[in-house]
């Protein structure tokens, strides 16, 4: 009997639809159980989030402070053959349920087993993957695959349509040119080609060192993020700091700088990124090598390739 454990926490639903759906090809197989685990903060977060409420969140997001969560029904010594660790984006940072379970007892229950990372978000991933990898690494878990869906349109709508979302609840396209906010209804039905091979893959889950879905177009990095990301995250770090030490969330001195900081924001988005976005483009004959080499390290374990889609779709 193979026994999957697949922890989420989703505030609209949509993330859950999601690893449903991956899992769906496994859903109703005789010789598979799945245990799901929501992730419930103690105190909830709101959806939709108040516009101050949802910028004070930052410096304990990306500093990783965790928040007090509720119990969960397994014991840190519970055995799993495989765990599916489905989590949100917030400020590319994991969500801060999520990070709580990380660095509970409960989160023992993942050493020297193997975790497929499931993520739903805008666009901008990289950064909370790599804290995810060096979580996962701390508990002595095995980062087998890695899947990403974004959300649907361009990147410059969805810089407008995922905060609409969030801050408001209005998830429906308008005037024409703006479409749905989060991700498609398709690429979450797609998902269950990634089902599809785990249950092909199920056998080598025991020894599995290397990744499982594979050639299924698992994630795909783009590189012009790269950079921009690595700037908003050295903001969020700094400005985050500085928040920790005036006082907790909520605090009115606290509340001051944080709008100073959200003009910074603002201002930093519409000058720097741009910016740093055209001086990659430019540089990009000079660093292809390099920039390979980072797409490369930042796709794994899954890669972006797309060899077994005909075989899985």
């Amino acid at each position: 009997m193979i026994r999957i454990l697949v922890l989420h926490y989703s505030q609209t639903g949509q993330l859950t639809r999601a690893v449903k759906s991956l899992l769906s090809p496994l859903a109703n197989r005789p010789d598979v159980v799945i245990v799901w685990q929501n992730l419930e903060p103690v105190e909830p977060f709101p959806f939709p989030w108040g516009f101050f409420r949802f910028f004070d969140t930052f410096p304990e997001c990306v500093h990783l402070d965790p928040p007090p969560i509720r119990p969960v029904a397994f014991g840190p010594a519970a055995r799993f053959d495989l765990v599916v660790l489905s989590y949100q984006v917030w400020f590319l940072s994991p969500s801060l349920p999520v990070t709580a379970f990380l660095k509970s007892e409960a989160a023992r229950v993942l050493r020297d087993t193997p975790v497929i990372t499931f993520i739903a978000c805008r666009n901008m991933w990289l950064s909370a993957q790599e804290k995810m990898k060096g979580l996962l690494r701390d508990l002595g878990a095995r980062l087998v695959d890695n899947v990403v869906l974004v959300d649907q349109g361009p990147p410059w709508a969805t810089f407008i349509t995922t905060p609409r979302w969030v801050l408001t609840g209005k998830k429906n396209g308008f005037w024409g040119i703006f479409p749905p906010a989060g991700v498609s209804a398709a690429e979450i039905a797609a998902a269950a080609r990634f089902g599809r091979a785990l249950a092909d893959a199920l056998p080598l889950l025991q020894s599995a060192q290397g990744p499982l879905l594979s050639g299924l177009g698992a994630v795909k990095v783009i590189p012009g993020y790269i950079t921009g990301e690595k700037i908003a995250h050295r903001s969020f770090r700094l400005w985050g700091k500085l928040l920790r030490a005036i006082g907790k969330p909520g605090n009115p001195l606290r509340r001051l700088v944080l709008v100073v900081y959200i003009v910074f924001l603002v201002a930093m988005i519409l000058t720097v990124m741009p910016l740093s976005i055209i001086m990659r483009a430019l540089l990009r004959p000079l660093l292809r090598k390099r920039l390979e080499a980072e797409v490369a390290r930042l796709e794994a374990p899954s890669g972006s390739s797309t060899e077994r889609l005909a075989q899985y779709s």
